[in-house]
């Protein structure tokens, strides 16, 4: 008896062992690319960022950067958010079969742009609209004063060229990101691989 149920118990053990040793096959195969007869493993890596650690002359520095930093957090997604407009709105605006129903077809969106952003615009500083105003140019490719003296119209363009003037501004600024506007475009890519 105890001869069987030894014999019983290996059986067992042997199937469940043996049952193990069917699994699936999980080998991934590498595709590649042919390249001069021979075929090379060829595999897309997701893009990896690196930044370098913030070293500063001195607390001075640090200060004046950190400042820009969120400065450039604040205004950064309503630069992206007039981007965004201006595609959507564009089409609708060329669309328009005259300037009549052009310049009534601004001022509504106008209108519910104020609505929706006025108060918070109404509030940001001096120095943070300088940015605005260079990230509207980086996201949209046309500086201020040009989207203005399309939609608006020159006069209009000038007009506000001239009040950005008095508080120290320019419409017309360019972002240049290698020379003058480096600090800003490292804020941005650091923003937008998500590290601050």
């Amino acid at each position: 008896m105890m001869r069987i149920a030894f014999c019983l118990v290996l059986c067992l053990l042997a199937f469940h062992w043996g049952g193990y040793a069917q699994q699936q096959d999980t080998l991934n195969y590498l595709e590649g690319i042919e390249a001069d007869g021979d075929t090379l493993p060829h595999r897309e890596i997701e893009e990896v960022a690196v930044f370098p650690r913030l070293v500063f002359k001195s607390p001075r520095y640090e200060r004046r950067y950190y400042r820009l930093e969120r400065k450039v957090k604040k205004v950064y997604p309503y630069a992206q958010k007039a981007a965004e407009l201006i595609e959507k709105y564009e089409s609708s605006y060329l669309g328009a079969a005259s300037d009549k129903e052009r310049k009534k077809y601004v001022k509504q969106v106008e209108k519910e742009l104020f609505a929706e952003y006025g108060d918070e615009l109404k509030k940001l500083s001096i120095s943070e609209g300088r940015i605005l105003i260079k990230l509207i140019d980086r996201e949209t490719g046309h500086t201020s004063y040009e989207l203005i003296k399309d939609l608006k119209g020159g006069l209009v363009a000038f007009f506000w060229q001239g009040v950005a003037r008095i508080f120290g501004n320019d419409l017309k600024d360019q972002y240049d990101p290698v020379i003058e506007d480096i600090l800003i475009e490292q804020i941005i890519s650091r923003i937008d691989a998500g590290v601050i």
